[in-house]
């Protein structure tokens, strides 16, 4: 369940990318602004019904970073007594980046049970590439650390969330694809994200809106397996109102319950 919400960021994101020239790493940001708020219902699919599981919430805001104007987000999930009986999960993952939504800095505390770890990744630009500094406490406290270079886009599981919501979907065919690499504190690693069409979500807020429904992929034994599928409000914001994880023991699902803060008018939702 912990890394369902999180590639669910992971995939909402990958949408932004599609491109590899480091000058086109930063992007006008058209989708949020500073105080934004989501929060959301986790369900866990029990017996084929799906039992509320705990909560999540996400914000967004303007802060500094190394003496620069940065925007800080934040995504903290939590498992509820119930859910503790089967599984503990206590994650909080926060990302800076710039204001033209390039990556600076990710950490992602996880608790499992009585296993904690962290991720983080170190974000610096030169001569084109971007350079990554990988950092991974283990459960037992250990610590690993590795330098990469690409020549390309890198994100994490936020800052890609960040970047795609300010894509322009129009005109997208079904089943269209985008590769991107992603970091975390232990490698970089392959994904895509699939365009599966049109749809209506109703919420537990009790609305109902217009979506798009995009799929996200990690290539897993040499293939392509679905890991989250997500639907984002079909406006200018791009909300992530629902999304469902395949997991290895299951599904699980985010329901939005309520927003706050949104930079453009939600326009998307059915009368």
């Amino acid at each position: 369940m912990k890394k369902s919400l999180y590639f669910t960021l992971l995939v909402f994101c990958i949408l932004s990318i599609g491109t590899t020239a480091m000058a086109q790493c930063k992007q006008k940001n058209t989708a949020f602004k500073s105080g934004e708020f989501l929060s959301y219902n986790l369900y866990y699919n029990w017996k084929m019904v799906y039992v509320k599981a705990g909560t999540a919430s996400y914000s967004t805001v303007q802060t500094i970073r190394s003496g620069k104007q940065a925007y800080r987000a934040s995504l903290t999930t939590t498992s509820n007594k119930k859910a503790d009986e089967m599984f503990v999960m206590r994650d909080t993952v926060q990302c800076y980046s710039s204001l033209d939504l390039e990556p600076l800095y990710y950490r992602k505390g996880s608790r499992e049970g009585s296993r904690y770890t962290v991720d983080e990744v170190f974000y610096s630009y030169t001569g084109g590439k971007t350079n990554l500094r990988l950092h991974r406490q283990h459960h037992k406290g250990d610590h690993t650390w590795q330098n990469k270079t690409s020549g390309e886009c890198v994100y994490d599981m936020l800052t890609v969330l960040l970047r795609a919501r300010s894509f322009n979907f129009q005109g997208w065919p079904v089943g269209k694809e985008i590769n991107l690499p992603i970091a975390t504190g232990k490698a970089l690693s392959k994904a895509k994200v699939r365009y599966k069409g049109a749809s209506t979500i109703k919420v537990d807020n009790g609305k109902k809106y217009k979506c798009l429904t995009l799929s996200y992929l990690e290539l897993k034994d040499g293939k392509y397996k679905e890991v989250v599928r997500f639907y984002v409000t079909d406006d200018a914001n791009h909300i992530p109102v629902r999304i469902d994880f395949f997991l290895r023991f299951g599904t699980a699902r985010a329901v939005l319950t309520n927003m706050k803060g949104m930079k453009n008018e939600v326009t998307s939702i059915v009368p």
